[in-house]
């Protein structure tokens, strides 16, 4: 908190891309003086991964810094999966079925090897996530890579952390911190259904935050973590989670949504999430899928952003940036801003920006950019960026959960530097 102030920072999605991009931004803010005046972090997959690992690391920042790189560039989910027993052991029955399928339809009784296909298609189709956990291998994988067992009690107070995930059952977000989780829906049941938080694991509440629909297995909430799982029973409770983006993105809701306990007054985003645009081919219904999934995901964040950043009066400081984003555009976008009448009174009058200009800023173009150029050091913080080349290769790197090489990761975090510091000097000055 600066100023009676509340800070809030967004970490969105993006599966390990945003793990290393969020370094950055933390890294950034850190060395602005604000990550430990920050009051409550958002964190939605990729996101949720950096920001419980911050939550609950003890030393100073630069030893959690290459913790984080080093677990982003040499630690493989996807590789802890396939090595797993639990997936060789489901390999090894698709291969049994598909086996005696190939053995029988070289014999006299070749009309019989449909027998083992339909039964292993059947068996697929009825009880797919209970022979092959996925999200319980990948807690596993998080468990020895970033969290060592800790449950959300261990979280720490400053920021509180807010790792957020999507209940189906009830198409709302289903939140985690270290004094509550749970589901609004639920809470205002009669009777509520509440949750024990404090003996929850910490690497769940990451799963279930970045539990990719189709991909992973939806993470359940075990009778033991209800506090009156007869009255849920009853209630025909069952939250069924999955990843925080479906609902939210960027982590965007909690910190910018009026009625929420988490709301504050300035909020930074760091988004890693969607790359565009999508040049790959649409050869097969699940490519086609997962690109509709895609684009549901950016109409959410679209709609999102307008909604309780632009489109109502807005009392808050907003400070967006992502991994897409040019840093010489940043400063025309403000210009753009203002002239749309986004900008709250607080940042014009912090900025010191003369009437004349807010009312009229049409008159005044050349010189308001001439005076914010100077004002927040933005030739300088250009003349930082990246080249397009390493632009491209950032942009480029996929949100899965594989190793990313370590050039590509210090570029991440140069990039999210540089856009993290512009924005908060344009958008938020009353905390500078």
């Amino acid at each position: 908190m600066i100023n009676n102030k509340k800070i809030g920072v967004g970490l969105s999605g993006g599966g390990y891309r945003a793990a290393g991009y969020h370094i950055g931004t933390l890294r950034k803010l850190k060395e602005m003086n604000l990550l430990d005046k920050v009051d409550f972090m958002s964190t939605i997959s990729g996101g949720s991964i950096i920001g419980a690992a911050y939550s609950l690391h003890k030393g100073d920042f630069k030893s959690f810094e290459d913790n984080m790189i080093k677990a982003v560039t040499t630690k493989s989910v996807i590789k802890y999966i396939l090595t797993s027993w639990l997936f060789i052991r489901f390999a090894l029955l698709c291969l049994l079925f598909l086996g005696t399928a190939g053995w029988l339809f070289f014999t006299h009784w070749a009309p019989l090897s449909l027998i083992p296909l339909a039964i292993l298609i059947y068996l697929l189709v009825s009880y797919q996530f209970k022979l092959l956990l996925i999200s319980r291998i990948i807690e596993h994988a998080y468990n020895d890579f970033f969290y060592d067992k800790a449950t959300l009690s261990a979280l720490g107070n400053q920021p509180e952390l807010v790792i957020g995930s999507t209940n189906l059952q009830t198409s709302r977000p289903f939140s985690y911190t270290n004094h509550h989780m749970g589901d609004s829906s639920y809470t205002y049941m009669e009777p509520p259904i509440l949750f024990k938080h404090a003996d929850f694991p910490v690497t769940r509440a990451v799963m279930a935050s970045s539990c990719v629909p189709f991909a992973f297995t939806p993470v359940s909430i075990e009778p033991k973590y209800f506090v009156d799982h007869d009255v849920a029973v009853a209630a025909k409770v069952d939250p069924q989670i999955v990843d925080g983006g479906v609902y939210d993105n960027q982590g965007i809701q909690k910190i910018t949504q009026d009625s929420s306990s988490y709301s504050c007054d300035i909020v930074i985003i760091s988004d890693a999430g969607n790359k565009l645009p999508f040049n790959n081919a649409y050869n097969n219904t699940f490519t086609l899928l997962l690109r509709t999934v895609d684009t549901f995901m950016i109409r959410i964040k679209n709609f999102q952003m307008a909604n309780n950043i632009f489109l109502k009066p807005n009392k808050r400081e907003v400070a967006y940036q992502s991994i897409g984003w040019d840093l010489d555009k940043c400063l025309p976008g403000f210009y753009e801003n203002l002239v749309k009448g986004y900008l709250p009174a607080s940042v014009t009058s912090a900025h010191e920006l003369p009437e004349a200009w807010v009312k009229e800023p049409a008159k005044y173009k050349e010189d308001i950019l001439k005076y914010m150029d100077a004002r927040c050091h933005v030739a300088e913080i250009v003349a930082r960026g990246l080249d397009a080349t390493q632009l491209a290769g950032i942009r480029n790197i996929g949100t899965n959960l594989t190793p990313i090489k370590e050039g590509l990761v210090k570029d991440m975090i140069t990039h999210a530097e540089n856009t993290t510091e512009l924005q908060v000097r344009l958008y938020c000055p009353s905390i500078l």
